[in-house]
């Protein structure tokens, strides 16, 4: 396979959606052989020229090359005559089937009646070549999520794709998962056998791993380089342009708080009935920051249901300060709870609702806002409203605006105004960051910081590891529903949490 590795060249790529310009004149150049990074905050337009790339989207203006020569593309099945793959975030394989059944039904040409015997030895010829193993006789849905995204790889170079594209890949992998199979690459890349182009926001795996890498910013190119010697303080400042990035809190040192939130030998089961969480223990001191890492499905997210109150207990119990504590509206006041669950466009607003009212969510039956205990007075609920979006900066029309015309960084902000505008015990927040833009991430785990100073006990469920090991003191790992592992972020480090990750 060596010397097969494609080069490609985007250029003057445009794509215009209605008012919207989503790639202005962008040029990449992407060298054979070589591990090159696209970069760029959230709505940059990297999606927008991958898939202009890849035939899924026809760009209004611009020409692809292939080792220097034009390639018309007009479909992904264009694409994939050229040899030009991609490893979406999500898995595309068929879980019921084995991974030689998914390589053979991904064949433009396969049969009808497919002839196993045949195709297995031919399978085993492509396999000798190949320098990472899956099992093949085994369904998908039992391969670990590492093995999984290996099979997709695997289909890509089966096809004969010798330029990939890979979407984030990493974020369904342990570090030790995503390092093995980077590297991996790397290798391949080097021997000239594959060209990679990956998207990522992961400045440590870019450092380690890519030589190249370009940088969109709304739309346009801002900049390219060696990613070895260009520090990440530069790519950064080509990534979000003159935008002031708001320094993280100083972690302020405190003595050895009290045990405010405890999680008592929590059960709970899944929609089918099966079992989701299983016998979950922690505890969170007052000033400390605990943060839960896991690959994702592996309970954190009804672990955070159980807690806001939306999914019900079937043992166990939670206490604060001592006292248990029941997931309803009067408790979280009462205790003062406060959270920003995932999706908190879908789990913490009413999006057509106004940017106020959902600001006025914890308030609406207090003075000034509520009169006679029923009454509400808007006037009041907008002053407050006002002086929330200016605090926090949200950025909207107005008051008035619909919550769901907001960005996803905005609804953020927005949420976590009206969840850290009063005095905070407890703070639970899962995957705050996830899918912000540069700006947004700074400000976010800033406002986390400052409340764990102010004396808070916080709970942050995050399936970074990168934003764990920056804002916690300790760390919980949570594997097939439990927490198999607590340490102190100083007596731990990232192959040993994504070691117990994996559930070793």
């Amino acid at each position: 396979m060596a010397g097969r590795a494609p080069s490609l060249e985007a250029i003057g790529m445009t794509k215009v959606f209605g008012p919207l310009v989503a790639l202005d004149e962008v040029s990449i150049k992407v060298e054979a052989g070589s591990f090159h990074a696209l970069l760029g905050e959230n709505g940059a337009g990297k999606s927008t020229l991958v898939k202009c790339i890849m035939g899924f989207y026809s760009a209004d203006k611009g020409q692809v090359r292939l080792d220097g020569q034009e390639v018309s593309i007009r479909s992904p099945r264009d694409a994939r005559a050229n040899g030009i793959g991609m490893v979406y975030q999500q898995f595309t394989l068929v879980p019921c089937l084995t991974g030689a059944e998914n390589l053979v039904i991904s064949r433009a040409d396969a049969p009808a009646i497919i002839d196993w015997a045949k195709e297995k030895k031919h399978l085993e010829a492509f396999m000798a070549e190949m320098p990472f193993r899956v099992p093949m006789n085994t369904p998908v849905s039992s391969l670990s999520a590492g093995e999984k995204q290996k099979l997709e790889i695997l289909k890509l170079l089966y096809l004969d794709q010798r330029f990939m594209i890979l979407d984030e890949p990493t974020s369904v992998l342990t570090p030790g998962e995503a390092d093995e199979m980077l590297g991996l690459l790397g290798g391949m890349a080097d021997r000239k056998e594959i060209t990679v182009l990956m998207i990522s926001h992961k400045f440590r795996e870019v450092k380690a791993f890519c030589d190249h890498f370009t940088v969109l910013r709304r739309g346009r190119f801002t900049g390219a380089g060696d990613a070895k010697t260009v520090s990440v303080p530069d790519m950064s400042a080509m990534m979000i342009g003159d935008t002031a990035i708001r320094e993280r809190a100083a972690r302020k040192k405190h003595n050895e708080g009290a045990d405010r939130l405890e999680l008592a030998g929590l059960f709970a089961e899944d929609n089918d009935g099966l079992p989701a969480i299983k016998a979950v223990n922690l505890k969170v001191k007052a000033g400390e920051i605990v943060g839960i890492a896991g690959v994702s499905g592996n309970g954190q997210s009804a672990l955070v249901e159980a807690l806001s109150g939306q999914r019900p207990l079937s043992d166990g119990g939670i206490y604060i300060n001592g006292e248990f504590f029941r997931p309803k509206r009067g408790s979280f006041d009462r205790y003062k709870v406060f959270g920003l669950p995932e999706e908190p466009l879908k789990n913490a607003t009413v999006p057509r609702m106004s940017v106020a009212e959902n600001l006025a969510f914890r308030s609406f039956d207090k003075p000034p806002v509520a009169k006679l205990g029923w009454w509400m007075s808007p006037g009041p609920m907008r002053e407050k409203a006002k002086e929330l979006i200016a605090k926090y900066r949200v950025k909207t029309q107005g008051p008035d605006a619909p919550i769901e015309t907001l960005s996803g960084g905005n609804v953020q902000r927005a949420v976590l105004a009206r969840e850290l505008s009063g005095d905070v015990d407890v703070l639970i927040v899962a995957n705050p960051c996830f899918g912000l833009d540069f700006a947004s991430v700074a400000d976010i785990r800033s406002q986390i910081m400052e409340q764990r100073n102010r004396g808070a006990a916080v709970l942050l469920v995050s399936e970074d590891l990168d934003e764990i090991l920056e804002l916690a003191d300790r760390v919980a790992v949570m594997s097939g529903g439990t927490i198999n592992y607590v340490a102190r972020i100083e007596d731990t480090d990232r192959n040993t949490i994504g070691q117990h990750m994996a559930g070793h």
